[in-house]
């Protein structure tokens, strides 16, 4: 296997542990036998990028201003294509889509993608709050003609804050209320579970529920990351 020729950029820090994830997925996912196989990664975790949702829910800074300033640095600094490690920053990112200089690996469009091959006949769609009301997953899906099964109000919001108990790092207990939710939309529709949250791949660890039953937006877009340097 020949090393990539492109040099991949992570836009992180949205938060910082979800990052990280990316990065270890992204390296057990390379068809590499030895480190010069792997790609050439640049990571910047921009953690003063204000939250996505605050903004959305009109409650706190724009995050636009400082997405651009992420983008920038990582083109000046070499990057060949992007990904960005937040769902919630993609309703931003589709803004200015056209106008990002360099390729941009889209995490909605590649968990979409990865929920068509597990699940044709849909899934439940569990993300943030600022994900849920800009209708960012409905829009991609209509697109691409997938159907999404949501969560109510109540429930939305119970999601909402188990992703901000990963951010705080209470990862275990955000386990432990994930799958509450989780068993309450199965007992409604038998389906899998998609992780619109960067952070919720991190709580499913600790459902103790069964691996093929979810879709991760950070391995699917760690797979299309992979896809796109290695040609495949």
């Amino acid at each position: 296997m020949k090393r990539p020729t492109k040099t991949l950029g992570v836009l992180g820090g949205m938060g910082p542990a979800a990052t990280a994830e990316f990065m270890r997925l992204l390296a057990c996912l390379a068809p590499a036998d030895v480190d010069q196989e792997h790609p050439e990664v640049i990571v910047y975790n921009h953690t003063a990028t204000p939250d996505r949702t605050t903004h959305i829910l009109g409650k706190g800074p724009d995050p636009m201003p400082q997405l651009r300033v992420g983008i920038a640095k990582l083109v000046e600094w070499g990057s060949d294509v992007l990904v960005v490690t937040c769902n919630t920053a993609h309703y931003f990112l589709d803004q200015i889509r056209s106008q990002i200089p360099v390729p941009l690996i889209h995490i909605v469009e590649e968990t979409i993608r990865q929920a068509q091959k597990l699940s044709p006949r849909g899934a439940w769609l569990t993300s943030t709050l600022g994900t849920a009301q800009t209708g960012l997953y409905q829009k991609h899906s209509a697109l691409m003609g997938y159907s999404f099964h949501y969560p109510t109000q109540l429930e939305q919001a119970d999601i909402h804050d188990i992703t901000d108990q990963v951010k705080a790092g209470d990862t275990q207990k955000a386990g432990e209320r994930y799958r509450q939710v989780i068993r309450m939309l199965q007992k409604r529709a038998d389906l899998p579970i998609v992780g619109a949250c960067t952070e919720l791949p991190l709580a499913y660890r600790y459902t103790g529920m069964e691996e093929g039953r979810f879709i991760s937006c950070l391995e699917s877009l760690a797979k299309g990351a992979i896809q796109y340097l290695y040609a495949l």
